[in-house]
């Protein structure tokens, strides 16, 4: 998530993706009643419902309550791209290994033979995995995909790992790869296995899920992924649990403390984005989730956390008000959306939770 657009043919080519039925049937969240026993009324559902066609574009979003729906708009089964919020639910998916041993976040890329073509640098090869997924690898190199921060890569080799955060794709690539390394599975696979099956998807199928390749730039391809709204939620509520679902600990708590922790601070977010220091809500970011920060008249959110995708998709979860809410956004053209925190869609999701949810008592 930056503030370029990725170009026109990979928008061509998310909005013509194909579907497959769901690959098992799931479980469907209970519905919240009565309102009498919260702080929303149905008078405030319709008017978030009138806020959301004046003002955005959004194809599907599900708000849940205490693990249950509390409100719903548009198709919320619709199975489509979730842009860079993959990059968060890759890393739900270390806790398991780097909890058993099998991944070592100390141990470096050269280690385990990450490369390229082209060839890394010594200094680029001394990268440790959790450089990776933080993204301060310090690994400048051009991913197969777009939608990276292109005007704050350095020049290679002139920072060690670990010193600089730039949000860039080839880290995220490489992360899926390493993933994938140490697990013997794909990253679809770990999916279906560690979150689809368990958490009872409604949409899931494995055949929807694709990877982007361009070896003339990478060795490493993206992992895009493919779900449904309602099953983003699903996502978002096991993260609130804190990894619990149905008594059973599926991630570690340690693990979900871990990746919404932050390591790259606001004020660095800042200074890369040029965003509006004034705003009620400011970002830091942990492993690969973006942390709330600075709730100027907005407490509520204190230790609320988000997944932000290209184009508007969003998974976020706000503790305090046991609240998660999961938004799809559609498609955006080249001259209407920016990717950075700041940018149109986001801007305009913010203010939507902020208006609807800020005042909320706990």
């Amino acid at each position: 998530m930056n503030r370029y657009i990725l170009p026109l043919c990979i928008t061509l080519l998310i909005t013509s993706c194909g579907t497959h039925k769901a690959q098992f049937k799931g479980e469907p969240f209970e519905k919240y009643k009565p309102l009498e026993n919260t702080s929303f009324t149905q008078q405030k559902l319709d008017s978030l419902t009138n806020y959301i066609k004046n003002n955005l574009e959004t194809t599907g979003m599900l708000i849940l309550k205490d693990g249950k729906k509390l409100y719903e708009y548009g198709d919320i089964k619709e199975v489509s791209y979730i842009a860079s919020c993959r990059k968060s639910v890759l890393s739900i998916l270390y806790g398991k290994y780097v909890k058993n041993g099998t991944i070592n976040l100390k141990q470096t890329i050269g280690e385990i033979g990450i490369d390229e073509d082209n060839g890394l640098l010594e200094i680029e090869k001394t990268a440790t995995i959790d450089h990776i997924i933080t993204s301060r690898s310090g690994v400048f190199y051009q991913p197969v995909n777009g939608g990276y921060d292109k005007t704050n890569i350095l020049q290679r080799g002139t920072v060690k790992p670990g010193e600089y955060f730039v949000y860039n794709n080839w880290d995220f690539n490489v992360a899926g790869a390493i993933l994938e390394m140490k697990s013997g599975k794909t990253v679809y696979q770990e999916i279906e296995e560690q979150l689809a099956i368990p958490l009872k998807f409604q949409d899931w199928n494995i055949k929807n899920q694709k990877k982007k390749y361009k070896k003339s730039k990478s060795r490493y391809p993206a992992y895009h992924i493919y779900i449904s709204t309602r099953d983003m939620a699903k996502i978002g509520q096991l993260m609130l649990n804190k990894g619990k679902w149905n008594g059973e600990q599926l991630i570690s708590k340690n693990w979900i403390k871990k990746i919404t922790t932050t390591v790259t601070p606001t004020k660095t977010i800042n200074k890369r984005y040029n965003l509006d220091k004034a705003s009620p809500f400011q970002f830091s970011y942990g492993y690969m989730w973006w942390l709330v920060d600075n709730f100027k008249n907005a407490p509520n959110f204190e230790g609320a956390y988000t997944a932000h995708g290209w184009g508007g998709q969003f998974i976020t979860i706000i503790p305090k008000l046991n609240i998660v809410v999961a938004h799809k956004y559609k498609v955006p053209t080249l001259v209407n959306w920016g990717l950075k925190p700041g940018g149109v869609a986001n801007h305009s999701f913010w203010q939507l939770l902020y208006d609807f949810i800020a005042s909320e008592n706990k």
